[in-house]
């Protein structure tokens, strides 16, 4: 299941201090700016929500980190997540299967940036898209997904991780100027 939340002003970081474990305090402590802390305070307090409501879990998580970092809730093997965060919302997933989930803000790139993550038919996608910055983005967070599920990150060469064989939902919200996108295993 899918939580997002795209109201990150009205977050209360401070506030949810309390609601969070120690380990997450921490890292949301380490945050400099504002807007850092209430991302990653609101991504942590969605996985609370999620835990509650579809396995009746109401412990604050504690996370251990995979060989590539991905995290995990430590003595829950059979739960799998996976959150993300954007200037605009943060989003959470939870399964009982391997899950990647990616949401950005849509904004302006590079054309070096295009050419070094997308492979040739991606490239033309995008050039010949009505908002070339929303179909990158599209395509952005639909690697950053996968790539996410399989606890690989940005290791791989990007422009090979998407071959057609993914279940990928993707939802674009031009109101609130994001984009995010869903694998499941």
């Amino acid at each position: 299941m899918v939580y997002l939340n795209d109201d990150i002003a009205q977050l209360d970081w401070q506030a949810a201090l309390p609601l969070l474990s120690e380990q997450r305090r921490q890292q949301v402590l380490r945050f400099k700016y504002e807007l850092g802390r209430k991302t990653c305070a609101g991504a942590y307090l969605l996985l609370c929500e999620a835990l509650r409501k579809e396995y009746h879990i109401t412990e604050r998580p504690v996370f251990e980190y995979g060989e590539h970092g991905k995290p995990f809730i430590k003595g829950h093997p059979e739960i799998y997540f996976n959150i993300s965060h954007c200037r605009e919302a943060v989003a959470c997933v939870t399964s009982s299967r391997p899950v990647g989930i990616d949401v950005e803000s849509i904004r302006s790139y590079r054309e070096s940036l295009v050419n070094y993550t997308m492979n040739e038919k991606e490239v033309e996608q995008i050039k010949q898209a009505e908002r070339p910055d929303v179909e990158f983005i599209r395509l952005w967070t639909r690697k950053e997904a996968v790539l996410k599920l399989t606890g690989e990150g940005l290791t791989n060469d990007l422009k090979r991780v998407l071959t057609g064989s993914e279940q990928i939902e993707t939802t674009v919200n031009m109101e609130k100027n994001y984009v995010w996108s869903v694998v499941f295993a």
